[in-house]
């Protein structure tokens, strides 16, 4: 199988209005636990090996950070940013040591459409990983939303590596393992963030986690389905700040081989919204927190020097 130079998604930063309020959530009940604090910073980790996979920052609104990325071991952190920085990207932070809690080597970038990227290698991982049911193991997916997705396609696959592996009409679906996708791209106005996908052991994880949810008060805002492209089962929330939050499982698992589908073979029929024909149609309330969090202009994300 293709060797990518970016092994994996490893977290996301987001920026909160309430950041005691956001950990409660995140710790008590989405299923996350404290790996470090830094400079007012929250790293949440989840059971997997990550050094964390969500941080929150103190903000004045919800708010798209960075995502961070994992580099292969044996790929070359320099030549990874020019090449970013070839396709139209802006570098922000050299190759460098990384002063954040998850250490390693890190290279801070700004994306050609407003998003800032960390690639790190070599970061810290924990010793005692594993599964538990009910709760996240790791990052699933980032989904973006993008004002151009065949452009910012071609960026993911031309400076960072990823290979397509599914086009619908609306979105492109990007891998950098054997994961049918880590990053999905959204057509929108305005580009940001979509949401976040937390991986859970199964299916009935996903059942489990999300009636902790509706225990503590979170309705299901879609779902429980099962996903077209990625054929995994997914539950979506909306946090207490307006994050858009998924759990999910089963994510299909593809190789070379995999035959990418587009457009007119990811069509559903009138009225129906996952492959079970159970997951009611979206509201429109979910809709509108999937297009609100947008990219802050010029900002000068954590990592950057």
């Amino acid at each position: 199988m293709t060797r990518f130079p970016i092994s994996g998604l490893r977290s996301v930063d987001i920026g909160t209005p309430d950041i005691a309020m956001s950990e409660r959530f995140y710790t008590q009940v989405w299923g996350l636990s404290v790996a470090a604090r830094k400079d007012g910073v929250v790293y949440l980790r989840a059971t997997g090996a990550d050094h964390h996979v969500l941080a929150l920052h103190s903000c004045n609104g919800p708010e798209i950070l960075s995502v961070t990325f994992r580099v292969d071991p044996a790929g070359e952190l320099g030549a990874l940013a020019d090449r970013a920085v070839a396709q139209g990207a802006t570098l922000l932070a050299a190759a460098g040591p990384n002063a954040e809690p998850d250490g390693g080597m890190i290279v801070v970038l700004a994306e050609p459409q407003g998003g800032i990227y960390r690639l790190v290698q070599g970061d810290r991982l924990h010793a005692d990983a594993g599964e538990v049911r009910d709760r996240p193991s790791r990052l699933a997916h980032v989904n973006l939303n993008s004002v151009d997705v065949d452009a910012q396609t071609a960026f993911y696959e031309t400076a960072l590596g990823f290979s397509l592996t599914d086009r619908s009409k609306l979105m492109a679906f990007l891998r950098c393992n054997s994961d049918h996708h880590a990053v999905v791209l959204a057509e929108a106005k305005a580009s940001g963030l979509n949401h976040i996908a937390f991986l859970v052991p199964d299916w009935e994880s996903v059942m489990r986690a999300s009636g902790r949810l509706v225990d503590a008060g979170y309705p299901i805002a879609w779902g429980v389905g099962r996903h077209g492209p990625g054929d995994n089962v997914f539950a979506y929330f909306v946090d207490p700040v307006g994050f858009v939050v998924e759990f999910t499982a089963e994510v299909l698992q593809v190789d070379d081989a995999y035959r990418v589908r587009g457009p007119e073979e990811w069509v559903w029929p009138p009225g129906r919204t996952d492959y079970w024909g159970i997951a009611p149609p979206k509201a429109d309330a979910v809709k509108a927190a999937q297009l609100a969090i947008t990219y802050r202009p010029a900002a000068k994300p954590p990592g950057s020097r």
